[in-house]
C-alpha cells in the first residue's frame, strides 16, 4: 500500500499543532501586516484581471433555486452580499450538467435541490441577474460545473427510479456500501463532455467570467480521474487522466482561448495516510491505489496543456470527510503546504498556461486569519487566498481588513454546524454566528428601526444574549444586559480555553469588542454580577424580557455522586487543577464534550485518559 511521507506527516501533524505557539499564533485575528499589499493586489487569470487575491469558495447552490433550477433570488442575494464584500473572485457552488445520466441527482417527482444551467432561456434570466449583480461591486466570478456525484450520491434513485448510482468502475456507495454503483459507459463519459462543454459555453454566454471544474473530494470526476476509483481496464478513459483532459480540451472548443478554466483538485485522497491498515476493510479495500502527489502534478501539467489556466488544490475526499472539510480543531493554514508543494513544481518545470502566464495556486483550508493570509501570499505559498466559511459568518471580511478594522471581522468558529449540517439536512447554506447567509434578501444588514422602541431586559450575557442585546438597541431600544456572573460570554469561556478551540477564542475576543462598543451608546447597558430577580425585572418596568440563560449541566444520577471524585467536563476546561493529583481520568459520556475533555487533559496535561460511551460510536 503506497503512502506519501509529506501527506503523512501532514496527517499527523494535525493531531497536536495547538502545542506549538508558532502555529497558535498564525490563528490570531491580528492585523501585525497591515497595510495587507499583496492581499490587495491584483492578479491577472488568462487575460482576465481580478481586483484582489482573495477567491469565495464554492458554497452557495443547495435549495437556493426554483424547481426549474433557475437561481431564486436567495441566491443571487447571498453571492451580490459577498462581492459587496469586496472579495475578487467569487464561485458558485457545483452545478451538474449530467441529469439523465447520473440518476443521484434526481428526487421523487422528478425535482432536484440542484441549480441547473442545462435548460431554457428561463433558466439563463437568473444566471444572467446573478452575474449582473456581482459585477456591480467589480467581482468576478466563475461558475463550478461538476460531471456529477457518482458513488458520493444519495442513492435515493433504488427507491424513486429503480436504477444503479454510477461511478467510474463498479464501486460501493459512500452512503450505503451495500449498494454498488455501476460503471459508467464510454457512450456516457462522452455526453458528460459534451454536457460540460456546452454548460461553459453557456456561462460564457451568462457574462461568466469563468469556468470551475469540480475534480475533487471523490465527486464524479475525480472518481474519473483518480486510480482509486478508476479501474477500467478497456476503452480510451481505462487511462485514468483522458476523462478530465478530454473536457479541459472540450470546454476550450466551446469557448474561445482567452476564458479562464480553473480546476479544484486534491493533490492526494489521503485516504492511506488516514487509516493505515483500516484500508482492508470491505468499504475501503479497493481505493488504495490512489494518486501519489507526483501522479497528480504530472495530471495537473497535462491539464494546463490542456488549456487550464489556475488551480486549487487540498487533500481528502467523502472516504475521510473531515480532511477536505477541515473542522475547527484542524490548524489555520491546514492545506498551505499542497499549495506551494504544486507553486514550486509549476515554477521549477516553468509551466505556463496557454496564454503565456503562470498558473496561478489558490490557497485553501482555514485561512480566514487576515496576517496568516497576507504571510501566505508574501512567502509565495500560493498566488490567491480562498475564503469559505470566513465569508458566511462576515461577508464584509475583505472590506474590513482593507480598512484595518480587522477587530470588527466576525469569526467563523468551525463549527459546521449551519455550513455543512444545513446541506446534510436538505437546507442551504447558514452561518451559527450570522443570521443572514442565504436570508439577506429578508433581514436587511443595517436592522431597521423599530416603529415603536421599547425597553427591553436581556437576561443572559452568553453569545445569544449578546447578539440580541445589541440588534435590539440598534434598532432604536433601550436595552439593560444583565449576567449574573463577572464577565460576558456563557460557556463559550470554557469551550474556548482547550488550544485546539482556537477559534472559539478568537470568537469571544470578538463578542467582548462589540460589547464595549455598545456599552459607548447610550442605548444599551451591561449590568455584571448581577442576578436578574423577578423583583429586578419588575422595578425595571420593561417592555419585553428576553430569557438567554443557558443551559444546564447534565448530572449523572448515580448513587454517592456529590461524595465521588466527579468534576463536570465544563468545570475541567476552567479549572484543570482539579484533576492535577489524578494519573488516569475516566470520562463518562463519549459526545463533543467528552471526547474534547478527554484530548484535553490527554494532550494538553498528560493524563491518561479513558472514554466510556453507551452508544457503539464516539
Amino acid at each position: 500500500m503506497k503512502t506519501d511521507k509529506k501527506i503523512q506527516e501532514l496527517v499527523d501533524s494535525y493531531g497536536d499543532w495547538f502545542l506549538d505557539e508558532k502555529t497558535m499564533a498564525k490563528g490570531k485575528m491580528t492585523s501585525a501586516l497591515y497595510p495587507y499589499d499583496n492581499i490587495f493586489s491584483p492578479l491577472t487569470i488568462n487575460r482576465l484581471t481580478v481586483k484582489n487575491r482573495l477567491v469565495m469558495a464554492p458554497m452557495g447552490n443547495i435549495s437556493m433555486c426554483d424547481e426549474t433550477g433557475r437561481p431564486k433570488e436567495k441566491m443571487i442575494a447571498y453571492f451580490v452580499e459577498r462581492a459587496k464584500g469586496g472579495v475578487g473572485l467569487i464561485t458558485t457552488g457545483l452545478v451538474p450538467v449530467t441529469f439523465g445520466i447520473d440518476p443521484s441527482l434526481i428526487e421523487l417527482g422528478d425535482l432536484t435541490y440542484f441549480p441547473r444551467i442545462d435548460r431554457s432561456r428561463t433558466v439563463f434570466a437568473g444566471w444572467r441577474d446573478l452575474t449582473a449583480g456581482v459585477h456591480s461591486f467589480g467581482s468576478r466570478i466563475f461558475l463550478q460545473v461538476t460531471a456529477g456525484l457518482g458513488r458520493v450520491g444519495n442513492p435515493q434513485c433504488l427507491t424513486n427510479q429503480y436504477k444503479l448510482p454510477v461511478s467510474a468502475s463498479w464501486n460501493k456507495s459512500w452512503y450505503m456500501p451495500q449498494v454498488p454503483c455501476r460503471a459508467l459507459s464510454g457512450l456516457a463519459c462522452n455526453k458528460i463532455i459534451k454536457n460540460i462543454g456546452q454548460c461553459a459555453a453557456d456561462s460564457k454566454a451568462m457574462n461568466f467570467d469563468g469556468i470551475y471544474l469540480h475534480g475533487h473530494e471523490g465527486y464524479l470526476l475525480d472518481q474519473m480521474t483518480n486510480p482509486a476509483f478508476n479501474r477500467r481496464k478497456l476503452g480510451r478513459y481505462a487511462d485514468w487522466q483522458a476523462f478530465g483532459i478530454d473536457t479541459v480540451k472540450h470546454i476550450r472548443e466551446r469557448t474561445d482561448k482567452n476564458f479562464p478554466i480553473m480546476y479544484r483538485i486534491d493533490l492526494s485522497l489521503a485516504l492511506n495516510e488516514t487509516y493505515a491498515d483500516r484500508m482492508n476493510k470491505p468499504a475501503l479495500k479497493k481505493f488504495k491505489n490512489g494518486r501519489t502527489i507526483e501522479m497528480t502534478l504530472d495530471y495537473m501539467k497535462n491539464l494546463v496543456k490542456a488549456g487550464v489556466d489556475m488551480f486549487d488544490v487540498d487533500l481528502g475526499c467523502y472516504d475521510n470527510w473531515w480532511l477536505p472539510h477541515p473542522p475547527g480543531s484542524m490548524p489555520p493554514g491546514c492545506f498551505l503546504d499542497i499549495a506551494k508543494i504544486t507553486k514550486e513544481f509549476f515554477e521549477k518545470n516553468q509551466i505556463l498556461s496557454n496564454a503565456g502566464v503562470p498558473v496561478p495556486v489558490v490557497g485553501v483550508g482555514k485561512l480566514g486569519y487576515p496576517d496568516l493570509a497576507e504571510q501566505a501570499l508574501r512567502d509565495g505559498m500560493c498566488d490567491m487566498v480562498m475564503l469559505g466559511r470566513p465569508l458566511l459568518a462576515d461577508p464584509e471580511w475583505p472590506n474590513k481588513v482593507r480598512t484595518n478594522n480587522v477587530d470588527e471581522i466576525c469569526p467563523c468558529i468551525g463549527c459546521q454546524e449551519a455550513c455543512l449540517n444545513e446541506f446534510v439536512e436538505g437546507g442551504h447554506p447558514q452561518c451559527a454566528v450570522n443570521p443572514r447567509p442565504a436570508f439577506e434578501e429578508i433581514y436587511p444588514a443595517i436592522p431597521m428601526q423599530a416603529e415603536k422602541p421599547c425597553k427591553i431586559a436581556v437576561v443572559g450575557a452568553g453569545p445569544a444574549g449578546i447578539i440580541c442585546a445589541i440588534t435590539a438597541a440598534k434598532r432604536g431600544h433601550t436595552v439593560d444586559l444583565y449576567e449574573k456572573s463577572d464577565k460576558i460570554g456563557g460557556r463559550i469561556n470554557a469551550g474556548s480555553i482547550p488550544g485546539f478551540k482556537l477559534d472559539i477564542s478568537n470568537y469571544l475576543i470578538y463578542l467582548n469588542h462589540i460589547t464595549a462598543e455598545a456599552e459607548k451608546k447610550s442605548r444599551f447597558k451591561l449590568h455584571l454580577n448581577t442576578q436578574a430577580t423577578p423583583d429586578l425585572i419588575k422595578a425595571g418596568n420593561y417592555d419585553k424580557v428576553v430569557v438567554a440563560a443557558g443551559t444546564k449541566d447534565a448530572v449523572l444520577n448515580l448513587p454517592g455522586y456529590e461524595s465521588a471524585n466527579i468534576v463536570q467536563a465544563v468545570d475541567i476546561f476552567v479549572y484543570p487543577n482539579l484533576a492535577k493529583d489524578a494519573r488516569h481520568v475516566v470520562v463518562i459520556g463519549g459526545g463533543v464534550v467528552g471526547c474534547e475533555a478527554a484530548y484535553f487533559l490527554n494532550k494538553e496535561h498528560g493524563k491518561k485518559v479513558t472514554v466510556v460511551e453507551m452508544t457503539p460510536y464516539l
